[in-house]
């Protein structure tokens, strides 16, 4: 890649981490800020680029979540930047739904020539993944006049009432908040790692979840079937080959929308446009967010054109929909992922990381505490189990905290994950340099051995 840091790419950690501005913010912070929003990483922001986080007491940080998969093309790419700044020197708002403008119609007309299909397809614009899915799952329902809909065992859709329905893991993101929408179902999914028979394909595990959807539920009473192609925060779980297909299949047979969601896992993340695409599935809708805009708010709902047509004039929209300046850094986000080829770059970054930390396991044994890598292009996983465990697979969950302390403390951010806990995500802005990435991995395994 021939990428131009603004920042110099080296992690730098002073002794007194955090330092006495961060210390300060804190403070201020418990005064201001709601007890219910937590942050993983205790030092504050200053400035950032390509791979590196600068904190405002000169710590520097490899950044290896990418503020959850959004900065995919680093968190001040250059051409975002730009098209940024162009934008608010015309106009910040108008609202689509009042006076519309070009970057809307021209990032719709993006993402429905990127997203999978060669079927007509329309495209309507949000502001976060969770209002994508919720809107996604209105579209179904209104174009097929049903409405239940299936989720999947792990499945994380956002913390709105009808996405927190749809997410499986109860803490932190759903104790207390009910009672949550209903007609809401939930399927088995594929999770090869913790299978109780070893040797279910993925077709098997679909038919699995078939036959509950058809006895507990009826396929004719079905809206919508959605899944993650690759789960996140359930665990960065990747469904055994032949699982996705089968239940588009499934859904095609019995006029179910089937709806990929792609928030996290969308737009060069896994080394495709789309983490459906290793499978070749072509889903009736697909949401995405995350990675659209460089770090703007935008999201999307895109799918075939009789499904969003299907609702009636004022049913679909927000005031913030769509807004100019994230459309605009959208289009220049998409630009950068096609100029730099982000996607033969997740590519790399999955041969890397995979090709160390599959050694490191090996080192340790069948008896270690690594009990699975996994992923795809740069949404890579390590999922830890208590050493000894063998075949029981326990989840150790205080292990993979103390990985990821030791980390930060060295100047690595990662971020953990996982039903149970125990899963290390590894999600670099896939504009990371090759000497910063095999930095960040030296410290990863530097503490996996400590701990271990």
């Amino acid at each position: 890649m021939d990428i131009q840091y603004r920042l110099e790419q080296k992690r730098k950690v002073l002794a007194d981490f955090p330092g006495p501005r961060s210390l300060e913010l804190a403070a201020r912070r418990a005064q201001a800020v709601a007890a219910g929003v937590a942050s993983s990483v205790p030092v504050y922001v200053a400035d950032a680029d390509g791979g590196i986080i600068h904190d405002v007491d000169g710590n520097s940080f490899i950044d290896l979540g990418s503020g959850i998969a959004v900065t995919t093309v680093g968190a001040s790419d250059a051409a975002v930047v730009g098209a940024v700044k162009e934008q608010v020197e015309h106009f910040t708002h108008t609202c689509f739904m009042v006076s519309p403008y070009e970057g809307y119609v021209a990032v719709a007309e993006k993402l429905n020539q990127l997203t999978p299909g060669e079927h007509a397809k329309r495209t309507v614009l949000f502001n976060s993944g969770a209002e994508a899915v919720e809107n996604a799952i209105k579209i179904a329902r209104i174009a097929t006049g049903r409405s239940a809909v299936v989720a999947f065992d792990h499945a994380y859709h956002g913390r709105t009432n009808l996405t927190m329905g749809l997410t499986a893991k109860a803490m932190p993101y759903k104790h207390g908040f009910g009672p949550f929408a209903g007609e809401v179902y939930r399927a088995p999914m594929s999770y090869p790692f913790r299978e109780e028979n070893p040797q279910i394909t993925g077709k098997e595990a679909a038919e699995r979840a078939i036959l509950m959807m058809s006895k507990q539920i009826g396929a004719d009473q079905i809206a919508a079937i959605i899944i993650e192609p690759i789960q996140g925060e359930g665990g960065f779980i990747v469904p055994a080959d032949g699982f996705l297909p089968r239940l588009a299949e499934f859904a095609k047979e019995n006029g179910i929308v089937f709806i990929a969601d792609e928030v996290q896992s969308g737009f060069a993340r896994t080394g495709e446009w789309f983490a459906v695409q290793h499978e070749g599935v072509v889903p009736d809708l697909i949401t995405t967010a995350k990675g659209i805009a460089g770090g703007m708010p935008l999201s999307a709902v895109t799918g075939r054109a009789e499904l969003l047509d299907a609702v009636h004039g004022g049913g679909l929209g927000g005031t913030y929909g769509g807004n100019p300046v994230a459309c605009a850094a959208a289009l220049a986000a998409i630009d950068t992922m096609e100029t730099q080829d982000l996607r033969g770059r997740a590519r790399e970054i999955e041969a890397t990381v995979k090709e160390r930390l599959g050694k490191l396991q090996a080192e340790l044994g069948e008896a270690g505490i690594i009990g699975e890598v996994r992923g795809r292009g740069g949404m890579l996983a390590l999922e830890f189990v208590k050493a000894g465990s063998g075949a029981a697979k326990v989840p150790d969950a205080a292990a993979t905290k103390k990985i990821a302390d030791y980390c930060l403390k060295e100047g690595v951010i990662i971020l953990t994950c996982g039903t149970y806990g125990n899963v290390i995500r590894l999600l670099p802005p896939l504009v990371i340099s090759d000497e910063l990435l095999a930095d960040g991995l030296d410290v990863l395994e530097a503490a996996i051995r400590s701990v271990a």
